[in-house]
């Protein structure tokens, strides 16, 4: 059941998106998770290192708990009325991003295209961290095409696959993870200890999907033109292990393989410079164009993964 509901899920999102009457009416789930993430960063963030850290496992385990518990009870009360089916699907499609990711990746290579290098700089301040006014023309390019790949695999894979797993309450608790690790779990002196768990835990959790990203990526390529499978492949064994993030260089080895590519590497944080492994060996010099190439190739990917589901789906249905 969770696998047809997590099919139907994908179908819906892919089409429709959140929509943006809900979300002014509503919010959205990671909004709602904010809150619940900001609340206890407040409550019990404070005192001695020893201290935030045990808080921030205590943290962990509600930000996961929470929505898990009540995800289930709504799964559990909607497969016993009409039509529940499609109503978790269409609550399920809310923790899956591929439209919203496309379409934001998207503006970035129009913002280059049509009004150049500063327009670019704002259009990847809205899905990198990084800062934009360090960023060149190729720079602004790589960050858009490097946040495609990793949230492919953050945004799309994880969720669905935790989805097909685990039900509602899976999906929930992984997208639960994912913005914790967004909001307390960077290495900063006031999270650096409270945000440890939140932090260990998104990598654990995001371990399966982006290894199958990564594939999915591969498998796109080989149906691709102009996209390399086997340089895909090769880049991924070769420099996926060397990426700061045990997770964020599966996927961006891949897409920078198949693409004839160099990314990662260097990057300015808060005017401070991150050092990282160059993910990929091929053009640091990267344009829309590429950015428009990246997204064909994520668009097919996700078309596998979609295929994927209904196979399972299929099989599930099959058996006696």
């Amino acid at each position: 059941m969770s696998i047809a509901i997590t099919l139907l899920a994908l179908a819906v999102e892919a089409t429709f998106g959140y929509p943006p009457a809900v979300l002014r009416a509503i919010g959205h789930p990671v909004i709602w998770l904010g809150w619940l993430i900001g609340w206890l960063d407040n409550m019990l963030n404070t005192g001695s290192g020893v201290r935030r850290r045990a808080t921030g496992i205590l943290a962990a385990v509600l930000i996961v708990a929470v929505p898990a518990v009540l995800a289930h009870a709504v799964e559990s009360a909607m497969l016993l009325v009409p039509f529940g089916f499609v109503a978790l699907a269409l609550l399920a499609s809310s923790l899956i991003a591929q439209r919203s990711l496309h379409e934001h990746v998207a503006r970035v290579a129009e913002a280059l295209e049509r009004n150049g290098l500063e327009a670019g700089r704002r259009a990847v301040s809205q899905i990198v961290g990084r800062d934009p006014d360090a960023l060149d023309e190729a720079g602004v390019a790589r960050a858009a095409i490097e946040s495609l790949a990793e949230n492919f695999s953050d945004g799309i894979v994880a969720p669905v696959v935790w989805l097909a797993a685990c039900g509602l309450a899976g999906g929930a608790a992984y997208k639960a993870i994912n913005t914790a690790d967004s909001m307390i779990g960077h290495r900063t002196p006031r999270h650096n200890d409270f945000g440890f768990a939140a932090a260990k835990l998104d990598d654990l959790v995001n371990l399966p999907a982006s290894r199958l990203s990564a594939l999915l990526i591969v498998l796109a390529a080989a149906a691709t033109q102009g996209a390399s499978a086997p340089n895909a492949w090769k880049a991924v064994w070769r420099d996926a292990g060397k990426h700061r993030s045990p997770n964020a260089g599966w996927p961006e080895a891949a897409m920078a393989g198949a693409l004839g590519l160099s990314l990662a590497g260097p990057r300015v944080y808060g005017g401070l410079m991150v050092q990282d492994a160059a993910m990929g060996n091929g053009r640091r010099e990267v344009s829309a164009r590429d950015i428009r190439a990246a997204l064909t190739l994520y668009r097919r990917a996700d078309a596998i993964l979609i295929a994927l589901i209904a196979a399972l789906a299929l099989c599930f249905t099959a058996l006696p």
